[in-house]
């Protein structure tokens, strides 16, 4: 319940930087495709690697409260183009991921999931006086809400003995690898043959930055649930899946890309 909360208050003042940042909603659809793109490829990189397993869901969506709050974490440092890009792809990874459990995996789409993460979104999206509502929730995001969150869904559960069973190695290889090729070579084939472009002030080798910082952070929590029905009839693979997200996420902690 508590996860769900903080996850609501965080998408709602990633709707409020979306709506202050984007010029026009047609900057939405590169971030859109590269986010559609950087979770087909690390699907099909899971399903080679680990054939006859569901698991290769898991290898999609981003948890985009990690990402963006070990991105604070690097201050200003960050190019505010790079945090902007990410939230949008992050919203976009989030409406992918509700489609495919749907699809897929349709006894285990609640709609809950739906409200505290792309409702959350809208709302901040629609809300009148952006600039005073993300002065207030920026810090209680960076020093509240994000270090319960990572407490709740990441350092709880770290077991690194789990770390390296195969069905873990074969998620990290398809996230790390299969988000850093899908959002980038997306970015890289669309802007340079299509009239799509960038935003002014971000380059592709910030984009390449963004993919690697996408592959840190697999499983977003609001979608455990329908996981752990999946493998409940292999609780190890099961913790084994959660301690190869949880290693990676740490590890990005400390030795983080530069944007």
């Amino acid at each position: 319940m508590l996860s769900n909360v903080l996850t609501f208050i965080f998408f709602v003042l990633i709707g409020l930087e979306i709506r202050e940042g984007l010029q026009h909603p047609r900057e939405a659809i590169l971030p859109g495709l590269c986010a559609l793109t950087g979770m087909l490829i690390p699907a099909c990189i899971f399903i080679s690697l680990h054939t006859g397993s569901n698991a290769w869901a898991v290898a999609m969506p981003t948890d985009v409260a990690l990402a963006i709050g070990a991105l604070s974490l690097l201050g200003k440092r960050v190019n505010p183009k790079v945090r902007l890009f990410l939230l949008t792809l992050a919203v976009a990874d989030d409406f992918f991921s509700l489609l495919v459990i749907g699809i897929f995996f349709r006894s285990h789409l609640h709609v809950a999931s739906a409200v505290y993460t792309l409702g959350a979104a809208a709302l901040g999206f629609l809300l009148p006086l952006r600039r005073k509502l993300i002065q207030l929730l920026s810090p209680l995001a960076t020093f509240v809400v994000i270090p319960i969150y990572i407490w709740i869904n990441l350092l709880a559960h770290l077991k690194f003995s789990l770390t390296f069973e195969k069905i873990s190695v074969a998620l990290v290889i398809a996230r790390v690898i299969g988000k850093v090729l899908g959002i980038f070579l997306a970015a890289w084939l669309l802007t340079r043959f299509t009239r799509l472009k960038l935003p002014e002030g971000l380059d592709l080798r910030e984009v390449f930055g963004i993919g690697r910082w996408n592959g840190t952070y697999g499983i977003a929590s609001n979608r455990r649930d329908y996981v752990e029905q999946c493998f409940s009839a292999r609780p190890s693979t099961n913790r084994s899946i959660f301690c190869s997200d949880n290693f990676w996420c740490t590890r990005t902690l400390v030795v983080s890309p530069e944007f």
